[in-house]
């Protein structure tokens, strides 16, 4: 059975997403960018996908080019190490609420980026 987060709407996701890393200082263009780096959707795609709203499962597989560099984000999310979590979906899906933190938390982009 798919787990329920699959079916949610990127679109009802992403101000969640959005409203996070601005409290904390952060600005919508680096959060864009984070995913951009990720899913390898530029700007004008990844506001196309997010005005379509298709499920976070169509997000992902429709993404252009998921970015080789993503397995060198580790770490714990929701109190699961992300090396750990064995279903794909789910692990894209971590690794990109990890790359959110990391922005919420203040780190630097190279590093969020993996640019290091």
């Amino acid at each position: 059975m798919a787990h329920r987060i699959y079916a949610m709407s990127v679109a009802k996701v992403y101000p969640a997403w959005a409203a996070k890393v601005e409290r904390k200082g952060r600005r919508r263009e680096e959060l864009d960018e984070v995913i951009c780096w990720l899913t390898g959707h530029d700007a004008v795609s990844l506001a196309a996908a997010l005005a379509e709203g298709p499920s976070l499962e169509r997000f992902f597989a429709d993404a252009p080019a998921m970015n080789p560099l993503r397995d060198r984000v580790t770490g714990v999310i929701c109190g699961v190490r992300i090396e750990e979590i064995a279903e794909p979906l789910m692990r894209e899906i971590r690794i990109l609420d990890k790359l959110v933190d990391e922005l919420a938390k203040g780190r630097p982009m190279a590093k969020i980026l993996r640019r290091d």
